[in-house]
């Protein structure tokens, strides 16, 4: 028969807690061990990043922009009234000199103007001819009147000489001597008085011709002027240059001010550069310059900055300083960068994809003989086109992921194959 053993089974019991709790003490260990594992680096692909190395030493900041090629001189031909386009002679690429007529315009009411404005003209210098006539007719009058009262006052003086003579030798009374005295004086007095009237006529009549003569005058400058305006239906170039643009169709109507053609020089040419407004704030005249034609470099300066922004951009106009390439002509399009300043003995790398000047970002930094790149902050100092300065953060020597990384935002390490 069986002997009970007590002990044995409570040694079991015991046997079976202290397993039962060793494996509980194990499972939690090894729970609050993964708990407190990082979450395992994801792994990116090293040729589909772009990398850089931070450098001491001297980096040379520029800003870059698109533009076009323009000449240095654009004359704009305008319309000077109201009138039709007749006929269009010469279309864009034709060079031209200043006295090649381009466009011929009609306007009938101008050219009636004209004729009219002819008309009054000869009218007025055939009343200014007629009223001269007239006027030296009357002064000769006068001077006939001046000559006979001069005249008459010498008889008379003559005469009351002789009879003074008589009347000293008692021969004539004094009566008589009177009568011819008085009448000498009347004589010169009557001859001052047509002098005087010849002086007042001679001023009359060239105050009455001033006037007809202004009068002529008004009327010859509009003549001219409407002689001026029909002359202008035929546009002419006005400077040496290339035909570039000519925006009408014949039969159109056009309004004074209207652009009909612009002419300009092919050989002096400029580049007009479109710098975006945050980074034109440190251009200044006078500063180097390139342009890539794409067919050429050119070297050349800053000459002007346009005050205004339009569509986020400044225009900034560079002269060209050297020989223009093979292909070079208006309105052809050209990449420029315009040189900034030179700044000496500082910590530079290479510009990140979101890396803006004075600002702070955060970079993967790879880790010295390792795969792993972990995330630094880094205080970003003056930018360039492909450089930026760099505060703080890095050291020279150091790797860093220029790339896009924003689809790792969740993570500070990544691994790279």
């Amino acid at each position: 028969m069986d002997i009970a053993r007590p002990d044995i089974a409570r040694a079991k019991k015991v046997r079976g807690i202290l397993y039962s709790t060793a494996f509980a003490v194990v499972l939690i260990m090894v729970t609050v061990g993964v708990s407190r594992l990082e979450p395992a680096a994801p792994r990116v692909e090293r040729d589909t990043v772009f990398m850089d190395t931070v450098q001491r030493g001297e980096m040379l900041r520029q800003v870059r922009g698109t533009g076009t090629l323009v000449p240095e001189q654009i004359r704009w031909i305008s319309a000077i009234t109201n009138s039709t386009v007749e006929k269009i002679l010469l279309r864009p690429g034709v060079h031209v000199e200043p006295d090649t007529v381009i466009v011929e315009l009609s306007n009938p009411q101008l050219e009636q103007s004209a004729i009219e404005a002819e008309l009054n003209l000869r009218a007025a210098r055939a009343r200014y001819k007629s009223r001269e006539v007239a006027l030296d007719q009357q002064m000769l009058s006068q001077q006939a009147l001046v000559a006979t009262s001069e005249s008459a006052a010498q008889l008379a003086e003559y005469e009351a000489a002789l009879e003074q003579e008589l009347f000293t030798g008692q021969l004539v009374s004094e009566l008589s001597l009177r009568q011819k005295q008085s009448r000498a004086e009347q004589l010169r007095t009557q001859n001052s008085i047509e002098r005087q009237r010849l002086e007042i006529q001679a001023n009359a009549m060239e105050t009455e011709l001033a006037a007809e003569q202004a009068d002529v005058d008004r009327l010859e400058t509009i003549y001219q002027l409407r002689q001026q305006e029909v002359s202008d239906l035929w546009l002419t170039a006005g400077v040496a240059g290339v035909l570039q643009e000519v925006p009408l169709e014949e039969g159109a109507s056009v309004t004074p001010g209207t652009n009909l053609a612009r002419v300009g020089d092919p050989s002096r040419l400029k580049a007009a550069l479109r710098i975006p407004e945050t980074q034109a704030r440190d251009i200044q005249e006078g500063q180097p310059a390139s342009i890539d034609t794409r067919n050429g470099i050119i070297p050349g300066h800053v000459i002007r900055i346009d005050p205004a922004v339009t569509a986020g951009t400044v225009t900034v106009d560079v002269a060209l300083d050297g020989e223009l390439p093979r292909g070079a002509r208006p309105d052809l399009t050209v990449d420029g960068t315009i040189e900034l300043e030179r700044l000496e003995d500082v910590i530079y790398v290479g510009r990140p994809v979101f890396g803006q000047e004075q600002s702070i970002v955060s970079l993967f930094k790879l880790l010295p003989e390792t795969d792993e790149a972990v995330r630094t902050r880094v205080s970003l100092g003056r930018s360039s086109v492909n450089t930026i300065e760099v505060v703080e953060g890095l050291q020279p020597g150091d790797q860093v992921v220029l790339s896009d990384m924003s689809q790792w935002d969740a993570f500070d390490r990544v691994r790279l194959n």
